[in-house]
């Protein structure tokens, strides 16, 4: 297996598929899941001539389970280790939910000379919580409950938590226990300290000063029936404050539509690339 080492000494495993002379695609997945979330776009945008590239969080997947660093900040200086490691440029950065929080504080720390394109799907920027410059979001108290489930029994909580993810529980929906299970595995990967400090970084930070910091094109992307991260307080404030970002509204979709419209993200992705 692949892995980059940090500053910290933390291990970071990583992906690296398709043309070496392809442009990259970097992808950064959500919580509390791993690279392999994205394999369906990674798998296509490689039969397309790209190289793509995913990493496995800290405190994720393959990764080190460190104590320390599981922060927004750590993140995103890890997702730089990646990038000097493999000298990417000219990059195409796709975050998902927690992962669009992580390339938005890339940019915001280490800039956008690597980057060409950016593309946020389902993601928690500008931030989850209810605050007086942006009313209207969850409540602490919300997130402490999504805490102790994972404290009390993460397992359980793993397999349940896909039915609000995938929109399982919505009139009509097809519900695949394919998905519910690769959730699951991709969860139970991880490590239990880092996976749990982690609902504070993805649900409290404020990522506005780096949303502003973006100046290559960007790509919003979100359902208008994500239960998990609601488009209200996400996506559509995301798309007005990226300077010229384009917004793309998939209606009925949840948040896991990474894989439950993967044909249209492809199309979309692809689209975009190449535009």
């Amino acid at each position: 297996m692949s892995f980059v080492t940090t500053a910290d000494g933390t291990n970071i495993f990583f992906k690296d598929w398709g043309a070496r002379d392809g442009q990259p695609v970097v992808f950064s997945h959500g919580w509390p899941l791993n690279g392999d979330a994205w394999d369906g776009q990674m798998l296509f945008m490689a039969q397309n001539g790209y190289r793509v590239i995913a990493h496995d969080r800290r405190g994720h997947g393959r990764s080190d389970q460190p104590a320390t660093g599981n922060d927004m900040d750590t993140y995103a200086d890890d997702l730089a280790a990646v990038f000097e490691a493999l000298d990417l440029k000219d990059a195409i950065l796709v975050g998902h939910s927690t992962g669009g929080g992580e390339i938005a504080r890339y940019v915001g720390r280490h800039g956008s000379a690597r980057v060409a394109k950016m593309v946020l799907v389902g993601a928690v920027p500008p931030i989850m919580v209810d605050t007086p410059a942006y009313p209207g979001g969850l409540d602490v108290p919300f997130f402490d409950g999504v805490r102790k489930a994972t404290a009390d029994n993460r397992s359980q909580f793993f397999l349940d938590f896909p039915t609000v993810f995938f929109g399982f529980n919505r009139e009509g929906a097809t519900v695949s226990e394919g998905l519910r299970y690769s959730f699951w595995q991709q969860g139970m990967m991880g490590g239990i300290e880092g996976q749990y400090a982690c609902i504070k970084q993805f649900s409290e930070t404020d990522f506005t000063a780096d949303l502003k910091a973006i100046d290559v094109p960007t790509l919003v992307v979100h359902g208008d029936d994500d239960q998990v991260v609601p488009i209200a307080h996400a996506g559509l404030l995301t798309a007005r404050i990226v300077a010229n970002a384009e917004l793309k509204i998939y209606e009925g979709a949840p948040h896991g539509l990474t894989a439950t419209h993967q044909d249209r993200l492809n199309a979309d992705l692809l689209a975009f690339a190449r535009g």
